[in-house]
């Protein structure tokens, strides 16, 4: 278990946990924005198996919404974590809170790549297997950066409050 959270550290020392400064009423913006972004860009990848399996445009429409859709939340929810992340300097000392940031900006770049692709060529001309491989790999970094991001809150406590209501 790791020392800054054994029960017994938490009972005996003063240490407070690294603050969110971007929060609405104590609870933490990132965290609230974070699953959007998330089920948008993986529900991508769904559509894209969809249209795979039917063939039906509507899938491929679907698609240019939702990665929409994702990069807009997505940038909502890394305003609020860059905002957490240069506001306390704790966080910055954290090796998870660095590939939690870096992947989740390769995830972003990739599906506004993917957007543009899409957007481009229009839902008519349908897709191609490769843009339906990029949406799976989008949904394999954002299974990484979850877990580092979850990481964070667990184990090393960011966003959590010092003292129960």
């Amino acid at each position: 278990m790791d020392i800054r959270t054994s029960r017994q550290t938490l009972e005996t020392t003063p240490v407070s946990n690294p603050r969110s400064l971007a929060k609405v009423g104590g609870h933490p913006i990132h965290a609230m924005l974070v699953p959007f972004p998330f089920a948008f860009f993986i529900a991508t990848f769904a559509c894209d198996i969809g249209y795979a399996t039917r063939g039906d445009i509507g899938w491929v429409m679907a698609t240019e919404w939702l990665l929409g859709a994702g990069l807009i939340f997505a940038g909502l929810a890394a305003l609020a974590g860059l905002i957490d992340f240069l506001g306390d300097r704790r966080i910055r000392r954290l090796d998870a809170a660095w590939w939690h940031m870096g992947g989740n900006l390769l995830a972003v770049t990739i599906s506004a790549f993917n957007f543009y692709l899409r957007y481009q060529t229009g839902a008519a001309a349908g897709l191609n297997s490769a843009l339906t491989l990029v949406s799976a790999i989008v949904v394999a970094i954002l299974c990484f950066t979850g877990w580092k991001g979850w990481q964070l809150v667990y184990r090393h406590r960011v966003g959590v409050a010092d003292y129960p209501d």
